[in-house]
């Protein structure tokens, strides 16, 4: 059944998009009340907020331009009133050779660096805010089962019977897309080294305004914070280490990371969950074909060291709505390759950049001969030094660097 905020439409729309999760629902509202006939479809709707729930384990780090884009689609103010906790500052330091950089929003007179949000909550938010729109569709469960191109229309195919036409598919289904593999587009793969392990945790401290991250030669390890007294802790090491961890009971685990984690953080108090997953770079060996293009983590995934994957795959999403909301609909077809490309050629750079700048850190930070050691730890307290580099480093972290969309910078692009 499709649910939206008008009657249920015919299935032949002009935008598909396959995934509900933060991205594609962030494209889906970006393009509400829009004259494009829109449908999102995604497998399995979020569990719903309920306040005394404890925090979820898969969490992001929303930049500022994220949370322009989601106050622009009118989706920011009912992600706060579920929870998020802002950060105005981060650390990071050389586990080893002691090296350090701070970096604090109020030097370039911002309120916030970003903000800790649980994935799932950010996906609520935008969910709800798509069912208010009278041009969108929502259907789930629904998944893709078969995609066929043709000359004017994509035919979908849905694992239940049911079919539909759009002018244009967008692939929003993650890093294993069903889209893109229908779609026959081929992708890069390289598995890192290490493994993530993420926990929630109970905290002495209440919610700080900074995050802590640091890099010792088993791997970088990171305290994020989140709404009272809790906090998110990932460490990423090798995959025997993170079984070994994952085998320790509650009291064993906590204390293995207070002995590794410095005193400032305060004491644990208890464990909420613990994960972890492989860490896995992808690239898309294009984003866009005829009727048919890639975003979010189904065009690029990327080391999490920075937490910029959601970020980017929001950026993604903004710039494709763009292009779809400024054309001129009486003459644009919105799944002719000439405006996919625009996108592609918009966002695929931007996005190769960023993977390999975190591949860069990864490996300077990963164990080094004594000599880089000492070199590296002399490069964070020059960084530190330098105002220059923290408002470059502060201003790239927040999105409000580069050639960003209209939705980043809060404001909704001119629909013809």
């Amino acid at each position: 059944m499709a649910r939206g905020g008008g009657v249920e439409m015919a299935d032949n729309y002009d935008v598909a998009i396959v995934g509900g999760g933060m991205v594609g629902a962030m494209l889906g509202c970006a393009l509400g009340d829009s004259p494009w006939r829109v449908v999102v479809l995604e497998g399995r709707d979020p569990q719903p907020f309920e306040p005394a729930q404890p925090c979820d384990l898969r969490v992001s780090a929303l930049s500022r331009a994220s949370q322009q884009m989601l106050d622009a689609v009118g989706a920011w103010q009912r992600l706060v009133a579920m929870r998020v906790a802002p950060y105005r500052r981060m650390l990071v330091w050389d586990g080893e050779a002691g090296g350090e950089t701070l970096f604090d929003s109020a030097e370039i007179a911002e309120p916030t660096l970003g903000h800790i949000a649980e994935n799932r909550l950010i996906q609520l938010a935008l969910r709800e805010r798509l069912l208010e729109f009278d041009n969108i569709d929502y259907r789930c469960p629904a998944r893709c089962a078969s995609l066929r191109v043709g000359a004017d229309v994509v035919h979908l195919g849905l694992d239940d019977g049911a079919e539909l036409t759009a002018k244009l598919v967008v692939g929003a289904d993650g890093a294993g897309s069903r889209v893109r593999e229908l779609s026959g587009i081929g992708h890069s793969e390289r598995r890192y080294d290490h493994d993530a392990m993420v926990a929630t945790v109970r905290t002495e401290l209440p919610q700080q305004d900074i995050t802590w991250q640091r890099f010792v030669p088993s791997g970088p390890q990171a305290l994020l914070p989140l709404p009272g007294h809790c906090a998110s802790l990932v460490w990423y090491h090798r995959a025997d280490q993170i079984e070994r961890l994952l085998a320790l009971d509650e009291d064993a685990f906590l204390a293995e990371f207070e002995a590794r984690f410095p005193e400032r953080l305060g004491a644990l108090c208890g464990l909420i969950g613990r994960g972890s997953f492989p860490l896995i770079r992808r690239h898309a060996e294009r984003y866009v074909q005829p009727r048919v293009a890639l975003v979010g983590d189904a065009a690029h995934t990327i080391h999490p060291l920075a937490g910029q994957g959601v970020n980017l795959g929001l950026l993604d999403a903004a710039v494709l709505a763009e292009i779809l909301l400024t054309a001129d609909r009486r003459r644009f077809d919105p799944g002719q390759l000439r405006g996919l490309r625009r996108y592609e050629r918009w966002r695929r750079g931007h996005n190769h950049a960023t993977q390999s700048a975190m591949d860069l850190f990864y490996h300077l930070f990963s164990p080094q001969p004594p000599p880089l050691r000492v070199m590296r730890s002399v490069a964070l307290n020059i960084a530190n030094r330098s105002t220059l580099i923290r408002h470059f480093c502060m201003r790239y972290a927040m999105g409000a660097a580069g050639d960003l969309p209209e939705l980043a910078r809060g404001r909704l692009p001119r629909a013809m």
